[in-house]
């Protein structure tokens, strides 16, 4: 069985006011497809990421998991992406392709110490 994606797109800005209704369009294009698959998120468009914007992202990736759904976000800023990090949410939101940021190691990849190196 293969798995199918759909995309999302999340406007400029938000309101708590939008993020039921943004779970509910969310729920309705996922609702009775067969197999599940991935929900891609685009976040691309957010110009002023802020707790409302995560908790938006958080509840937009409760809903697809309810409905057999995995969301993947993408197109994140970099100031989104911090304030995932500090909100301490990254392993939970996470982006789609991304690659790692100026001197932030790969994922998996361990740091080779020299026994003669001096300690830090």
């Amino acid at each position: 069985m293969t798995a199918s994606a759909t995309s999302f797109t999340i406007g400029a800005t938000l309101t708590r006011a939008d993020i039921p209704v943004l779970c509910a369009d969310l729920a309705e294009l996922v609702r009775g497809r067969s197999g599940g698959g991935v929900v891609v998120c685009d976040v691309a468009d957010v110009v002023r990421p802020d707790v409302v914007t995560v908790e938006a992202l958080a509840r937009l990736r409760l809903t697809a998991r309810r409905h057999g759904w995995n969301l993947t976000v993408t197109g994140a800023c970099p100031d989104l992406l911090e304030l995932v990090r500090l909100l301490g949410l990254t392993d939970v939101l996470i982006q789609a392709g991304r690659q790692p940021e100026q001197r932030e190691e790969a994922g998996g990849v361990e740091e080779v110490v020299d026994g003669r190196d001096p300690p830090r």
